[in-house]
């Protein structure tokens, strides 16, 4: 008998491809959602669901978060028990040049999701939050019980908007949410914005490497399929209501500074990076460091996947990919 379909929104996107690719292996029947936009290459997000479509219990569905009226239509039809709301215009520096593209994915686009969980019955909506929210806090590591009022970009403030109106949805309608703070996610089949990414490629090809604020900025790196942990665990929640809203960080509880990720990938790689020491960009933060103590408390999550191993991983895709 065939299970209720869950939703996973961005399944052509980095992490939801691996989210849906683990859930198919499980099991689960998935609608998977994607726009398929340029922000990145979108042979990338094609190949993803060149590996995902041939799965019977897979339907891509081609739509806009914020096509109203095609997202109504989709939750009506399929009535999601659970949601994994994982597509987002993503990106801080691009939120300096392309501002509306944040308040249509990210709040439209939200807003669409919320209110076809509203309307069709769904019992749980898990989504994308970011680590960025922290924005100008100080404090580390950070804490789910710290203020975060000082986003430094607009796409942090997008987020910590999807938090709110979570919160204002559960506390009004009654279903779950849970808000997952991802930490720089980072793996195969990664994003080409992303720094681990654009240095590999430019190392590989011999081209030189912008490290901004002298490569001595720090982020709690977090492997993807640690990642997929996580949101597996909470998908197959049998009851996610002992906190109707809840947020969590998913991170790897151990922040590595930027020269130490371009080193690992120099000895993969066995060539020595060029690299051009630059200071702080706007929207920028210095340090990311997760306090996971409530999610291992709460369902037992466990990052395993160390830098080193994690970025060989990345480095062996790339060479087979590319």
């Amino acid at each position: 008998m065939q299970r209720d379909p869950i939703l996973v929104t961005g399944a052509a996107g980095f992490i939801g491809f691996h989210v849906a690719q683990r859930l198919l292996s499980a099991g689960e029947t998935i609608v998977g959602l994607d726009n398929l936009n340029d922000y990145y290459d979108p042979a990338l997000k094609s190949a993803r669901l060149e590996l995902l479509s041939p799965h019977p219990n897979f339907k891509f569905v081609k739509l806009d978060l914020a096509d109203r009226a095609g997202m109504e239509e989709l939750f009506r039809q399929y009535r999601f028990p659970t949601v994994i709301h994982l597509a987002a215009q993503a990106g801080v520096r691009y939120s300096l040049e392309n501002p509306h593209a944040y308040v249509d994915s990210n709040l439209s686009g939200f807003l669409n999701v919320l209110e076809g969980c509203r309307h069709n019955g769904c019992r749980h909506l898990i989504y994308a939050s970011s680590s960025s929210v922290y924005g100008a806090n100080t404090k580390q590591p950070f804490s789910i019980e710290d203020r975060v009022d000082h986003p430094v970009s607009l796409y942090a403030a997008t987020k910590k908007a999807n938090e709110l109106m979570a919160h204002a949805y559960t506390h009004l309608y009654g279903f779950p949410t849970t808000g997952l703070r991802f930490f720089t996610v980072y793996g195969p089949w990664g994003r080409p914005d992303m720094a681990y990414f654009l240095f590999t490629k430019a190392i590989a090809e011999g081209k030189p490497i912008k490290l901004f604020n002298q490569g001595k900025m720090r982020r709690d790196f977090t492997y993807v399929d640690d990642v997929v942990d996580a949101v597996q665990q909470l998908a197959v929640e049998t009851s996610p209501v002992s906190k109707a809203w809840r947020v969590y960080n998913i991170g790897n509880n151990q922040p590595e500074e930027l020269l130490g990720l371009v080193s690992i990938i120099e000895q993969k790689l066995q060539i020595r990076a060029d690299k051009i020491l630059l200071p702080m960009q706007p929207g920028d933060v210095e340090s990311t460091f997760a306090d996971i103590e409530d999610s291992v408390r709460d369902f037992g999550y466990e990052p395993r996947t160390n830098i080193a191993d994690g970025l060989s991983r990345f480095v062996d895709w790339y060479r087979g990919h590319y």
